[in-house]
């Protein structure tokens, strides 16, 4: 498949008092791939192939349960085009 965009919200089972530094331990290791990705408020997109963006999602999910949660739930966007689709051409008149 062609470059797809993912978008991934994780919604950890923790207390209150806990959701960033468990939410940061996931968009800590989305950084580490290196995949092209843009940290939002409520959700982080990624730019890549979608096997590698689904293992990076998958990988999340455990990082969360690692991380305390007794529950995540996680909310997946998928963009494809069948020639490919980029974060730049969707956002690129707005930066």
């Amino acid at each position: 498949m062609k470059t797809v965009n993912v978008s991934l919200q994780v919604l950890p089972g923790v207390p209150e008092c806990e959701i960033y530094d468990v939410v940061d331990k996931a968009i800590e290791y989305i950084q580490s791939t290196g995949v092209k990705h843009i940290v939002g408020p409520m959700e982080t997109t990624m730019e890549g192939e979608y096997d590698q963006l689904m293992d990076i999602v998958k990988r999340c999910q455990e990082i969360v349960f690692e991380n305390g949660a007794e529950r995540v739930v996680s909310v997946i966007k998928i963009d494809a085009k069948k020639d490919g689709v980029t974060m730049d051409e969707k956002i690129y008149k707005y930066r």
